[in-house]
């Protein structure tokens, strides 16, 4: 039964996060006929696990919701069962280099438990920012799970078309953001603050662009205080404002970046990271070493705490190279 295996001491991969590129790592390590162990704190800590439409997935021509196919990649691993153990919920404490590979330890149904690994997959993925109310993040999610406040550009900028739109943000990341969400015609965007100083901590050349940029375009920028989100009834993202206003869009889009990058992890085992806070890897998936940017072998990062772009058919490509890749460094 899936998250009650008979655990085995030593496996081909031991696999860290049980999102989309982890699952498929696992899946794809029994199909190469190796073992795998598939260590998850269970699919409601996966980014896409509350999306209720994905329109960019392969197979699925009007789209699916992201706990749906979660559910799916899971099944797949059941036929496999013998050969990979799909361990949740579970919490990795710490991974460390040994002779023979890597040892993982984590906890899993009230005990301590380690196991060994000839290669070991990263696959934690990156946590969003959540816009916060009187210091709770609970307040949004009605707006979000109903996808009328939305997290990626990539994934969901192609619904906008035609729909007004409050990007949540002050720094950098969320003007340029509110710049590229125009390529996607919609009929207005405005960039909502929450409070803070708009662009206060960016430096002035790259502040002056912007604010230029934006005026240019017709953007603009409310520096209020959020108090309390309404229209959920309707469809539609209320927000309401310390100083009295109210305003009403077609959707909400957040720019407040990620909440935690999970870099503790990589870092103990070395690795290298790029401007942006990604673990820096190879065309194989392979792990880098902030020590001369070799590969660190055995160990490989897929999905989106990896640099590349955070999209699940990147996230499957990178766990298909990293598996292969191994596959090919076999005995």
């Amino acid at each position: 039964m899936p998250g009650f295996p008979k655990l085995k001491p030593e496996y081909d991969f031991i696999v860290v996060g049980g999102g989309h590129a982890g699952l498929h790592a696992g899946l794809k390590a029994a199909l190469l006929h190796h073992t795998a162990a598939v260590l998850s704190r269970g699919p409601k800590f996966g980014r896409s696990f509350y999306a209720p439409k994905m329109d960019n997935i392969p197979g699925f021509p009007t789209g699916v919701s992201g706990h749906a196919l979660l559910d799916k990649q899971v099944a797949a691993l059941a036929p496999w069962e013998e050969r990979v153990a799909y361990v949740t919920p579970a919490k990795v404490l710490e991974a460390r280099r040994a002779d023979t590979g890597f040892d993982v330890t984590f906890e899993w149904l009230a005990q301590r438990r380690t196991v060994r690994g000839r290669h070991l997959i990263l696959a934690m993925g990156v946590v969003d920012r959540m816009p916060e109310l009187d210091g709770k993040i609970e307040p949004i999610f009605p707006w979000a799970n109903f996808a009328i406040v939305d997290f990626c550009i990539l994934c969901d900028g192609h619904d906008l078309t035609g729909r007004s739109v409050g990007v949540l943000g002050h720094d950098a990341y969320a003007g340029q953001l509110a710049l590229d969400l125009r390529h996607f015609e919609p009929t207005s965007v405005e960039l909502l603050t929450d409070g803070r100083k708009f662009l206060e901590e960016v430096p002035p050349a790259e502040r002056e662009r912007l604010l230029a940029e934006l005026g240019r375009v017709g953007i603009p920028v409310l520096e209020s205080a959020i108090t309390g989100y309404d229209g959920i009834r309707e469809k539609r993202w209320g927000v309401r404002f310390a100083d009295g206003t109210e305003r009403s869009y077609d959707r909400g889009f957040s720019g407040l970046g990620w909440y935690s990058m999970n870099s503790e992890l990589p870092r103990s085992l070395g690795a290298a990271f790029d401007p942006e806070g990604y673990v820096e890897v190879d065309s194989d998936s392979r792990v880098l070493s902030a020590e001369g940017r070799e590969p660190i072998p055995g160990l490989y990062c897929v999905g989106d705490l990896a640099s590349g772009w955070n999209q699940i058919p990147e996230a499957w490509a990178t766990a298909e190279r990293a598996v292969i890749h191994a596959y090919t460094q076999s005995p």
